[in-house]
């Protein structure tokens, strides 16, 4: 009911029922479609009890979503004025509310048949050239998928552990030697990788890295260097093979080692047999020294003891080592020193004769020696030192150089070895008992001297004195040899 005295009636177009709901074309996109009780002017559906399935689809499906595509439709009161409906102030607070009404009749009007023609224009068109329209479209989306995938695949997360830090990373190295290089890890000789170097890598995989370090090891007194990965003394001597159990170790089995390395001295738990007293006694040592282990079996040294093998040596597995007790002293033993004999050429004497003409005297020394009971047994003496008391005197001896005459006219043809067997039994050197006569021939130093010869007779060769019995012999005949002379003519 209107506040006019007089009934006002609204005008509307003629309605074409059939057209306008004609059914969509299968080849038009279901966002082109616009029911005609959507209303233009206020966005929304003139009845409440509008379909929600049936309103335009905008962009992702959301209708009224932002970003959908925009609405080139104007309603037909904004353009142009009905017939009989004349607009003052349109829109506005004054206007009255049958226009209203009016214009947005036309609005559904002209929207219905805008529609119309668009879907006979559709139902015209050929249902390749959508085709071909959305081609080019879908390519693009395959492309972009596939890129993605592309792209997703070649990503990898992997955990990558350097020297005990852990991390977990995405990357698109291929194998581990790119990995690394990737994350600046540099490998030293002595390193160790797992996987190694090279490997193949893959999602989800596990690449630890452990930095070797230097360890001046002295093992058992024997010195070496070696590398480890471990990072603590403790699992460097596990790593090494090393037995911990009862071992002597220079630094605390907890500390850290360092890339710098470290000095390392270790003494594993040995058996060491003592024999000390007569009694073995065998202990479990991780000694440096035979000293230490020895005093370990609870053995003194006292005085001289000493033991079977060097004391500083050092101690080996399954080794017995026997402490000897010592005593002894002193002892002071005088010896002769020989003199020499220097001898001087003498022209004057025949050849073979030698003259004494000083003798010699020996000399003496003071020698000490050391006296040694070892376990109680007595061991031969040590010289420890030696002092000279007197010197020795050369004996001084001329030696002749004169020569032998051939022979001795007149005495040559005589048996003189018969008789030199019967005066001294053939003996150059024999002496009779009185201490008078001596050689061959037993002359008396006069009768000797006499003839030519020198010193004593019994010192000359024999042949010199076979010479001076037949220079004897031409002076005085056979006398000399009161007993034995007859056995010179046989």
């Amino acid at each position: 009911m209107s506040n006019s005295p007089y009934e006002t009636y609204e005008t509307y177009e003629t309605y074409e029922p059939h057209e306008a709901y004609e059914p969509c074309d299968p080849y038009e996109p279901y966002e082109t479609y616009a029911p005609a009780y959507a209303d233009p002017v206020y966005g929304g559906f003139d009845a409440p009890s509008a379909d929600l399935h049936s309103a335009e689809t905008l962009g992702n499906g959301t209708p009224g979503a932002p970003g959908a595509r925009a609405d080139t439709y104007r309603p037909a009161y904004e353009t142009r004025t009905l017939p009989g409906l004349p607009r003052q102030n349109p829109g506005g607070p004054d206007e009255p509310a049958g226009s209203r009404a009016a214009a947005r009749a036309a609005a559904r009007a002209g929207s219905h048949r805008k529609a119309a023609r668009r879907r006979k224009a559709r139902s015209t068109e050929r249902p390749d050239s959508s085709m071909r329209r959305l081609l080019p479209q879908a390519l693009v989306v395959a492309f972009l998928a596939g890129g993605t995938t592309a792209f997703v695949a070649k990503d990898k997360a992997v955990e990558l552990n350097v020297d005990g830090e852990t991390r977990t990373l995405h990357t698109f190295a291929d194998d581990v030697t790119e990995l690394l290089a990737e994350e600046g890890v540099e490998i030293g000789a002595h390193d160790v990788v797992a996987p190694g170097p090279g490997t193949e890598l893959t999602s989800g995989d596990e690449i630890a890295v452990h930095y070797a370090r230097p360890v001046r090891l002295t093992l058992d007194g024997h010195r070496r260097q070696v590398w480890t990965t471990a990072r603590t003394v403790a699992g460097a001597l596990r790593q090494l093979g090393v037995r911990q159990e009862g071992a002597y170790v220079s630094t605390s089995r907890s500390r850290r080692i360092g890339r710098e390395g470290l000095a390392l001295d270790v003494r594993t738990e040995r058996t060491v047999t003592v024999m000390a007293d007569g009694r073995a006694r065998t202990v479990r040592t991780n000694a440096a020294t035979v000293r230490e282990a020895v005093e370990e079996a609870g053995i003194t040294l006292r005085g001289q003891d000493t033991t079977s093998v060097p004391q500083g040596s050092f101690p080996r597995d399954g080794q017995t080592v026997t402490v000897l007790r010592i005593t002894g002293g002193k002892e002071v033993r005088e010896e002769a020193i020989p003199f020499q004999v220097r001898r001087t050429e003498d022209p004057e004497l025949f050849r073979g004769t030698e003259v004494v003409e000083g003798a010699g005297e020996p000399g003496l020394r003071r020698i000490t020696y050391s006296l040694r009971t070892v376990n109680g047994v007595r061991q031969k003496p040590r010289r420890i030192g030696a002092e000279v008391v007197r010197e020795p005197r050369a004996q001084l001896v001329r030696v002749g150089t004169k020569p032998r005459p051939a022979s001795v006219q007149g005495a040559d043809h005589l048996d003189w070895q018969g008789l030199a067997a019967c005066e001294s039994g053939g003996r150059p050197d024999a002496v009779d008992p009185s201490g008078t006569y001596g050689g061959l021939y037993q002359f008396d130093t006069r009768t000797w001297q006499a003839l030519g010869g020198t010193g004593r007779p019994q010192d000359a060769p024999a042949a010199e004195q076979t010479y001076r019995a037949k220079k004897l012999y031409v002076r005085r005949g056979a006398g000399p040899w009161p007993h034995c002379g007859g056995r010179l003519r046989g």
